[in-house]
């Protein structure tokens, strides 16, 4: 292991009247651990902006969303992979398959772990397949984030940074606050000079990957699952049928100059049974108002403008264990 303040690294800039020049270096970074270790946290942390969806519910991320950070040496393009997890379900089964071929095609992984919670099954399971993908080649470099130090006091913090040491053979280890943005930039640095040299892949001004319909379904099931609980949250999943502008007078589209009209936002929830339909709705579409205008003022702030958000709610049956069914929606 070494520590985040390696005094033999030497720092990428020139040091003498131009005679040489900086390295740049750019590279793909995967944050891993299991469900609700605070990885969407860290990644809107480190971009600056939300790019990822937070939740208390376990499996919140479903995609391995790229968030990008540039700065003037290094670009770091960062994917949220969902939590790794013993999976019940062909949703579960094909979410571990994402993240596992994630972290065979990235330059760095960060292995997270929170500072609130001992090092538990989860992680072992998670570090066991991280020995083995370095085991027999060159493979990724592993830096171990300890998460939520703001959860915990020094003494905790310490011990818990000696079992994280001892469960894997890391390469550094970063303990980091993302909702106090303590050790962020420490974090940057670390993983920076870890990347391959290399040219910036994307532009200055492009913060993730992710289209505009995704990150509006993905806002929609954010608000969707707060108040929702047992297995509800895994059953509740997005689409984006339509983003249209329209005369608010209710003229066509062709007679609104763009930007001038409403934009209206069509989506539909999809749950697995008719009874998680119901509570989703609410009595009388109470909570599905509710639902909309939670999500309705992240996508104005998204959008940069207001939005009408017109929501529906379908049933799907038993769509985590069809593989149809889950082709449709995404997965």
């Amino acid at each position: 292991m070494t520590t985040s303040d390696d005094p033999g690294h030497a720092p990428a800039a020139t040091a003498g009247e131009g005679s040489r020049r900086s390295v740049h270096r750019s590279g793909f970074v995967a944050l891993v651990g299991r469900p609700n270790v605070g990885k969407s946290t860290l990644t809107n942390a480190l971009v600056g902006e939300k790019v990822a969806i937070t939740s208390t519910k376990p499996q919140t991320t479903r995609r391995a969303i790229r968030g990008i950070v540039t700065g003037e040496d290094a670009q770091v393009i960062l994917v949220d992979t969902p939590g790794m997890h013993r999976p019940r379900t062909l949703l579960g089964e094909r979410l571990n398959d994402l993240v596992r071929e994630t972290l065979a095609a990235v330059d760095v992984i960060g292995f997270c772990l929170p500072a609130d919670q001992k090092i538990g099954p989860g992680d072992r399971f998670i570090a066991e397949d991280l020995a083995e993908l370095r085991r027999g080649r060159r493979g990724p470099k592993v830096i171990a984030i300890v998460t939520k130090t703001d959860l915990v006091g020094r003494d905790v913090l310490a011990e818990h940074l000696v079992a994280v040491d001892q469960l894997l053979d890391v390469d550094e280890i970063v303990p980091i606050s993302a909702v106090r943005n303590e050790q962020i930039d420490v974090l940057l640095e670390v993983i920076g000079r870890h990347l391959p040299e290399g040219p910036q892949l994307y532009p200055e001004e492009q913060l993730t990957e992710e289209s505009r319909d995704d990150r509006i379904s993905e806002l929609i099931r954010e608000s969707a699952l707060e108040g929702v609980r047992e297995e509800l949250p895994h059953s509740i999943a997005v689409v984006v049928d339509e983003v249209v502008e329209t005369d608010p007078d209710g003229g066509p589209f062709a007679e609104v100059a763009p930007g001038e009209g409403r934009l209206v936002v069509r989506a539909t929830l999809f749950v697995e049974r008719d009874s998680q339909k119901g509570i989703i709705i609410g009595r009388g579409g109470s909570r599905l108002k509710d639902v909309g205008s939670r999500a309705r003022t992240e996508i104005n702030r998204l959008l940069d403008r207001k939005v009408h958000l017109d929501l529906r709610v379908k049933v799907a049956k038993d769509w985590q264990r069809d593989p149809k069914q889950l082709g449709r929606l995404g997965f």
